[in-house]
């Protein structure tokens, strides 16, 4: 089967429905903590963080199927567009802020890099990896990639950006904040050989320096 034809499966894993990067998230999340989850769709990763680490916090989603889906989870949701700031967030009101696959398909990144740090004593962030080399080879080819962690046609995106986890390294100081660690994925497991070869997702934590 093409990687194409895999586009809807692909779309379901970015509704969260078999999200590799949500058990890498969840154990740097401590018990407890007060949590902030930026575009957290609907609401499956604060949900298992409510069930497997008792946190408290919020959520931030803008579409109105994904709030009514929090909602009905017995989440505390915020509807706000992200492109707007946090300026409603006092600094490190929040133990960990996450922004999981979402930094690809806002436009104003550092403004958000600086803002998610800002509000958040630590902060998580998972994006998907350009540099994967099927993503090269496809490009190679003369073709945009369409992959698991990449699941849509150039025409109909919601990605407005395409990064590689060197590029991320690089942007992140740039802005002024340190990575604490890393974790590179493909699928279910871990890579640590030639990771922005090899790795379709990456989860950085990081802080303000």
């Amino acid at each position: 089967m093409s990687t194409r034809s895999n586009t809807i499966n692909a779309a379901n894993l970015l509704a969260g429905e078999a999200r590799m990067d949500f058990d890498v998230i969840s154990r740097w999340v401590p018990e407890g903590a007060h949590v902030l989850d930026l575009g957290c769709g609907d609401g499956r990763l604060l949900a298992k963080l409510h069930a497997d680490k008792n946190v408290t916090g919020y959520g931030v989603e803008l579409h109105d199927d994904n709030v009514h889906a929090c909602v009905q989870k017995g989440l505390n949701v915020l509807q706000q567009d992200l492109e707007s700031g946090l300026t409603w967030f006092e600094d490190k009101s929040f133990d960990v802020a996450i922004l999981s696959l979402t930094l690809q398909a806002v436009h104003k990144t550092e403004e958000m890099i600086r803002e998610i740090t800002r509000v958040g004593k630590t902060c998580i962030i998972s994006v998907p990896n350009f540099g994967h080399w099927p993503h090269r080879w496809a490009v190679l080819k003369g073709r945009m990639p369409v992959s698991k962690t990449l699941p849509y046609e150039w025409y109909n995106t919601p990605n407005v950006r395409v990064l590689t986890l060197l590029d991320f390294v690089s942007i992140a100081d740039d802005v002024g904040c340190r990575v604490l660690d890393q974790v590179v994925l493909r699928e279910d497991r871990e890579v640590k050989f030639l990771p922005n070869l090899r790795g379709d997702l990456a989860v950085f934590k990081l802080e303000s320096r």
